[in-house]
């Protein structure tokens, strides 16, 4: 019996300093000062007028139908449309049956580059595909994605 409201006991401290520490004295977006958001907002419009901004040629290519088996590629054009070097270090894929080659070297402003796509469509067949790829940049987004897609037609034997 003891045991059992010591436990009370400690369980009911507990959650007390658990609610009561999560207060902060109020709402804290009341706390920001208005002169402190306007700061920021400056700074952050200032960065991305030096950033290098991307452009695409399309952000999504269509294969129509292709037949399972095959292996298709296209090309997304990149521009850098900013101020200063636009920089792709990674690109990822959503599957693994989609592989993305970029541009290793920095695209000078007002230069372009390619961004090439291949899809293995093999074991893919009877159905509409839609696939991504997150090219990671030093935009002020941070991150750019194009899709390719298209029906995969089951291959006849």
């Amino acid at each position: 019996m003891y045991k059992m409201k010591k436990i009370i006991a400690i369980l009911s401290l507990s959650l007390t300093v658990i609610f009561t520490s999560c207060n902060n004295g109020g709402n804290a977006v009341a706390k920001i000062k208005a002169g402190n958001l306007a700061k920021a907002e400056k700074r952050d419009a200032k960065i991305a007028e030096g950033a290098p901004k991307i452009e695409f040629d399309k952000s999504t290519h269509d294969f129509g139908k292709v037949t399972e088996g095959e292996t298709v590629e296209t090309v997304f054009l990149v521009k850098n449309s900013g101020k200063v070097d636009l920089v792709i270090t990674d690109a990822q894929a959503s599957c693994g049956c989609t592989v993305p080659v970029w541009p290793k070297e920095a695209i000078k402003p007002g230069k372009s580059a390619e961004v090439k796509v291949k899809f293995d469509t093999s074991g893919r067949g009877g159905a509409m595909q839609s696939k991504q790829v997150t090219l990671y940049t030093n935009t002020v987004k941070g991150r750019e994605v194009v899709t390719i897609k298209g029906f995969v037609n089951k291959k006849t034997k």
